[in-house]
């Protein structure tokens, strides 16, 4: 069923991504579950998710379901975009497979740090609330940095960025606002060290998430109120696990 493969498909990828905000989750696994009926329901989130009906659980393909309960459980609370997207169940599919494969895999030049950046880059010139708030809380997760997003947000030219990210911003933001790319923007690129697939890949994800952005857009999304304090702060088990180094142990 080809349903079936595009969930086995999304499971790592989404899951990877999810792991980290579930570090960064500061509610409860219990209180997630209690409102877990809640979450699919169109007639009953306290907070506005699209303007679009959200479908209710049961009238959801049985493969969308098992996936948005998984990211729930594992990441503590399910983001917008799944519950906004699944108004329609095979754009759905779809969004999420280009997704993963732009964003989550282990290959190429780039971080997953590097590609959030691109994405708040390119999401603040194309004014979209959902994607500047959800990918700077996931970049200051991978970074480790807590303000650089928020720079770039403001305006990447007076951030504080290495040559790398600069180089890597001044593309992707080429591509976003459609500007026509010449040989010189990827000479700019491989002086800083990206190759070619390199620059596929910041283009893709520039291009990607101008449609992304416009469907949030669209669809009015709103970014989940647990995205704007993540990464900001340590957490506690880093705090812990500097105690312990600091007692000789493992």
């Amino acid at each position: 069923m080809a349903s079936g493969r595009v969930l086995k498909l999304l499971r790592p990828s989404v899951f990877t991504l999810l792991g980290s905000l579930r570090s960064d989750c500061v509610f409860r696994r219990g209180a997630a579950a209690a409102a877990g009926s809640r979450l699919f329901s169109s007639d009953a989130p306290p907070d506005k998710i699209s303007r679009y009906p959200v479908p209710y659980k049961k009238d959801l393909p049985y493969d969308i379901v098992e996936l948005m309960e998984e990211v729930e459980t594992k990441g503590g609370f399910l983001p917008n975009v799944f519950k906004a997207l699944s108004h329609r169940p095979a754009e759905f599919r779809a969004f999420f497979a280009y997704y993963n494969e732009l964003m989550n895999k282990e290959t190429g030049g780039l971080t997953k740090a590097d590609r959030e950046l691109i994405v708040v880059a390119t999401s603040i010139h194309n004014k979209c609330l959902y994607c500047v708030v959800s990918h700077s809380a996931l970049h200051r997760i991978y970074s480790k940095k807590p303000t650089l997003a928020d720079q770039v947000a403001v305006n990447y030219e007076n951030a504080e960025l290495s040559g790398r990210e600069r180089a890597m911003l001044d593309f992707a933001l080429a591509v976003c606002r459609s500007d026509t790319i010449t040989e010189q923007h990827f000479l700019s690129l491989e002086e800083v060290g990206f190759d070619r697939e390199d620059a596929w890949d910041i283009g893709a994800i520039a291009a990607f998430f101008a449609m992304s952005n416009r469907m949030a857009h669209v669809t009015d999304m709103r970014p989940n109120t647990e995205f704007y304090n993540m990464g900001r702060m340590p957490r506690d088990k880093d705090k812990g696990e500097g105690k312990d180094k600091g007692k000789g142990k493992e």
